[in-house]
């Protein structure tokens, strides 16, 4: 028996939520929807320019974001991020362990956490100016391999292969998984990680995982292909698990080859898109390690990713532990 149901890696962020309009975006000019790598003094002007605007913090990261809501459905979890001592550091531990889930990693005494501005438009886009701070110097030594061995899943998030401390620590945890009988799971992250370490993506999920998170977008940069049929095929032949996001269209799960589509929950009125994909693994991961089978685990996944599109930022407002049966019936 485990005693946890994953063990997450990330890059431990602080999310500065921020809902702004279009016009002020473009004033700022930042490019809407995607993703931008800042440093400290640009990501503080952004909050200079914010001055009066309301503000939301949470503790964040894709990962992250993926453990909080795996709680939220009733599964258990551990995480594995690096802080600093600062005041962020001291809210990421509070607001993490606040919703379940267990963080331990010690902080480090120098440096600053890793904060993510966050501006939602009215339309839900959310544009990320993200500073990553502390979290890229996250090190083999900071994994607890006695935790990773207690849990079901191992889940890696590709944001991670960016630096080589970060690189280390994704390959040390795939290789104990593997020995102890822990099953591993890695997220792609965005079409941007995949495209600028291809080759390693590939190897990774050919020689080590069970199981694959990705949207359609970052298959088809990993398969090089234009189709996103022909790209979940290409995944699966290196993957025996894939899930396939496609927004408002659900998902793809591939099992052993075997292709099925799982198909989304309507929602009532689209706010924020940030955190879809990290719950969509949540719902998943609780699935799966509670006894459902793959399309199950999927349909409960689109269910949790449909609830966080309903609100602002990552995190959901509603309990959906113990819903399971009454909402998928």
């Amino acid at each position: 028996m485990k005693h946890y149901d994953v063990f997450g890696i990330g890059n431990a962020l602080v999310d500065i939520l921020v809902p702004v309009e279009d016009s002020l975006l473009q004033k700022m000019g930042w490019t809407k929807g995607i993703m931008t790598l800042v440093d400290s003094e640009v990501q503080g002007g952004v909050l200079v320019t914010l001055d009066g605007h309301k503000k939301e913090l949470r503790s964040g990261g894709s990962a992250a974001n993926t453990m909080i809501a795996l709680a939220n459905s009733g599964g258990t979890g551990t995480y594995t991020g690096k802080v600093s001592e600062d005041t962020y550091g001291e809210f990421y531990k509070q607001d993490m362990e606040k919703a379940g889930i267990l963080f331990e990693v010690p902080p480090s005494k120098e440096g600053h956490t890793g904060t993510c501005v966050i501006l939602t438009t009215p339309d839900a886009e959310r544009t990320m100016l993200t500073h990553l701070g502390i979290s890229t110097t996250l090190t083999k030594n900071d994994l607890d391999l006695d935790k990773l061995k207690k849990s079901s899943y191992s889940y890696v998030e590709g944001y991670l292969w960016d630096g080589p401390s970060t690189k280390e620590a994704c390959v040390l945890a795939m290789e104990e998984s593997k020995k102890a009988g822990v099953k591993v799971a890695f997220t792609f992250s965005d079409p941007f990680c995949v495209n600028r370490s291809r080759e390693d993506f590939l190897r990774l999920t050919k020689d080590y995982c069970d199981l694959v998170f990705c949207n359609a977008e970052e298959a088809k940069a990993l398969a090089a292909s234009e189709s996103k049929e022909e790209a979940l095929k290409f995944v699966s032949k290196l993957c025996p698990n894939v899930m396939m996001t496609d927004g408002s269209n659900g998902a793809y799960v591939s099992e052993n080859g075997t292709i099925s589509h799982v198909s989304g929950f309507a929602v009532q009125k689209l706010l924020d898109t940030t955190g879809a994909g990290d719950s969509f693994a949540a719902g998943v991961l609780y699935g799966l390690t509670h006894g459902f089978n793959p399309e199950r685990s999927a349909k409960w996944g689109n269910y949790v990713a449909s609830r966080i599109v309903q609100e602002i930022g990552p995190r959901l407002s509603v309990r959906l532990m113990g819903r399971q049966e009454e909402i998928l019936g």
